[in-house]
């Protein structure tokens, strides 16, 4: 897989990616702050404020210092532990990101530990990250959701974002789909021919690619020709008949109605407009 194909293969990742926290606070850990081989469901963040501890992530072991941030993936065995009478005071957050059903940090390749971010910033994300958490109010649940999204932001936009080694193969099988669907966006695409890329059962495919991408492969090619349709909206002289042949639709005006309801715009008030 090229650069290109990976970059796309991850900004999808992240396109569809739903974030769950499942708790978040401000501990001052005790001397007997420990737990040994145990492999969470959920992914977790430490950014520890003072003291000392030990950590381990499959075969790597961590001393955090204060000021840095620790990400640990789901799914991965780990260990923890005091080291001194001077345990960590820490902010912590366990939550899920996932698109489809898989775990979005499981595919990423990714430190374990980030020592340059600003101490004073992620501070003050996880006092609002933990003040959301313990208010009842029903709009702390979108803001804590925002923050997480802020701090998860913070970590990937100065690390450039590969796809593990180990998942490697399985995003080829899914780049593949990516391609064959960006090449065919001016015709019509059923969820056999789709399946018959990866030479797998439509229904065993279904499932497999909503897994990974978190929409239906119909719903996806959708999605495909509409982002098209905006671009050439925006960077083409073309009739909006053209651009409804361009991106599958036969009939002009059923590519109007169908775009109006995706993006919210006629094409035409798109293309002046926005």
């Amino acid at each position: 897989m090229n650069r290109s194909q990976a970059d796309g293969a991850v900004q999808e990742m992240l396109l569809n990616m739903q974030v769950q926290i499942i708790e978040a606070n401000l501990t001052q850990c005790w001397p007997d702050w420990r737990e040994l081989d145990y492999t969470p469901a959920y992914n977790k963040l430490y950014f520890i404020l003072d003291g000392e501890g030990w950590v381990k992530v499959g075969e790597r072991e961590l001393y955090p210092e204060p000021g840095q941030l620790i990400m640990m993936p789901a799914h991965a065995k780990q260990s923890y532990s005091a080291i001194s009478d001077r345990p960590f005071h820490k902010y912590w957050c366990h939550f899920t990101a996932t698109a489809g059903g898989t775990d979005v940090f499981q595919w990423l390749d990714m430190p374990l530990c980030y020592n340059e971010l600003d101490r004073e910033r992620l501070e003050g994300l996880f006092r609002e990250l933990v003040d959301a958490r313990r208010s009842y109010a029903l709009v702390s649940r979108l803001k804590e959701k925002s923050v997480l999204l802020h701090i998860l932001t913070l970590v990937m936009e100065n690390q450039p974002l590969r796809i593990s080694e180990s998942h490697s193969q399985e995003m080829e099988r899914l780049t593949r789909i990516q391609q064959y669907v960006d090449s065919h966006l001016q015709r019509e695409l059923t969820l056999e021919e789709l399946a018959s890329v990866l030479h797998l059962h439509p229904n065993y495919f279904s499932k497999y690619f909503k897994r990974h991408f978190g929409v239906s492969p119909l719903k996806y090619v959708s999605r495909k020709r509409m982002e098209h349709a905006k671009l050439l909206l925006k960077t083409s002289s073309q009739s909006i008949k053209e651009i409804a042949q361009a991106t599958g639709f036969e009939d002009a005006n059923y590519f109007s109605k169908t775009f109006r309801r995706e993006v919210g715009y006629s094409p035409t008030e798109y293309r002046v407009n926005v």
